[in-house]
């Protein structure tokens, strides 16, 4: 192996020196194995409010008609603690399997607190007093675990040795799970990967992984697998604004986008804690696919990631965006659209009703009444104007004593001399 392979990529040589000296024993409950975890992040404290990707989404519209009941969905991860209050119903976590260290350990404890989170955010049952609660609360969690540390603020397959990996998914697909989430993202095609990839694409697996968080302002479109393998529904992450997390990597390989920055997920042994990156986008998409699953047993894979596809909620960069994919995933609609199974009837011609004779004679004869109302009025009106003349003509005819009478208008009548008395009358002198 060429130095930059080895930097690369853990050899399972030297995952095994890890445990040399320390012996491992079996976990009660779901603790750690003794030796297992070098330095197990301690418990956090509950968060009782409802985190904004669940407000966003609202996964418990869909409750009603599924909550993943049935399926198993394998986290390919760092583990899962079953001891989590919100994980430890009986059957929920599965006992799984550690492909990390040497040996025939379970796969359900957890040192890091990565896995956990993940398969929260798939499954965590509804808990009294606190707002989180996994997408398909309904659904068992098969724990694969291939990594001892957390790969959150990278989420590459570099520190993951890919024949390893490739075990874990090979597991995950003979043990009956029909979702795979894979939070994790690499810039190098593996064959071993690859070739588990198919292994469980030909077997109807719907496979869910994170496209990874490489991205910055000066890269262009980077490599990613296993997003980039066919059958592989990527996922991008995005923020409570709508807009693509700023490293969350740009490609073709990006099919959908979910809340990736500042959500909440299950920290091990007990409580929350706030995270960020597509390996947590990737987990709501999974946890969607669950849904599907259990609400149309009959789909194909590929059908179930044609159905999340198309009914997601248009993002930001428009349809087949190299940034947002399809959109964000929609839980409730990815379950109920189309449940109907009867066809659509055709909607019938518009037809009037019938005449009501009854109203029509009412309306006629109302109309009658109105028309027959105006002219009385009319008539009356005419009668009183006409009664009025005639009466001032009466009363002018008899002051004069029915005599003609002429009015001069305009001028002044000129006196005459037979008009004048005797002593206006005088002749000239000259």
């Amino acid at each position: 192996m060429s130095n930059k392979s080895a930097k690369r990529f853990v050899t399972a040589l030297a995952m095994t020196t890890l445990v040399i000296g320390a012996p491992v024993v079996a976990p009660a409950a779901a603790a750690p194995p003794r030796g297992a975890c070098s330095r197990p992040e301690p418990g956090r404290r509950t968060e009782p409010l409802l985190p904004w990707a669940q407000q966003l989404l609202k996964p418990q519209r869909a409750w009603p008609f599924s909550t993943g009941s049935g399926v198993t969905v394998a986290v390919v991860d760092s583990g899962v603690d079953a001891d989590h209050p919100q994980l430890r119903r009986a059957g929920k976590v599965l006992r799984g399997r550690d492909f990390y260290l040497v040996g025939t350990l379970p796969g359900n404890y957890d040192c890091v607190s990565h896995g956990t989170g993940v398969a929260s955010i798939i499954a965590a049952d509804t808990a009294t007093g606190v707002g989180f609660a996994g997408v398909a609360p309904g659904a068992r969690i098969l724990p694969v675990r291939v990594s001892e540390r957390e790969t959150g603020d990278s989420g590459q397959t570099e520190i993951i040795d890919p024949a390893i990996l490739a075990k874990g998914i090979r597991y995950a697909v003979d043990q009956g799970a029909r979702v795979i989430n894979l939070s994790m993202s690499g810039d190098r095609d593996q064959a071993p990967v690859r070739q588990a990839i198919a292994y469980a694409v030909k077997r109807d697996v719907v496979v869910v992984a994170a496209v990874g968080n490489q991205q910055d302002a000066d890269s262009g479109q980077l490599p990613s697998y296993p997003s980039s393998y066919p059958g592989v529904l990527g996922v991008g992450a995005i923020t409570n604004a709508g807009a693509r997390q700023q490293n969350s990597q740009i490609g073709p390989y990006v099919d959908l986008v979910a809340p990736g920055a500042a959500v909440l997920a299950a920290t091990r042994q007990t409580g929350h804690a706030y995270v960020d990156g597509t390996s947590f986008a990737a987990p709501f998409v999974a946890g969607a696919a669950a849904l599907v699953r259990a609400a149309w047993p009959r789909l194909t894979a590929p059908q179930v990631i044609q159905r999340l596809m198309a009914t997601a909620t248009p993002a930001r960069g428009g349809s087949e965006s190299t940034q947002y994919g399809a959109g964000i995933v929609d839980p409730y609609r990815a379950v109920t659209e189309g449940m109907i199974g009867t066809a659509a009837r055709a909607i019938p011609p518009m037809t009037l009703p019938p005449p009501d004779e009854h109203q029509l004679a009412v309306s006629a004869w109302w109309r009658s009444a109105g028309l027959n109302a105006r002219e009385m009025t009319a008539l009356a009106v005419g009668g009183t104007l006409l009664t009025l003349i005639l009466s001032s003509l009466l009363v002018a005819g008899r002051r004069r004593r029915w005599s003609a009478s002429r009015t001069t208008i305009g001028r002044s009548r000129r006196p005459v001399a037979a008009d004048l008395p005797p002593e206006y009358l005088f002749t000239r002198s000259d």
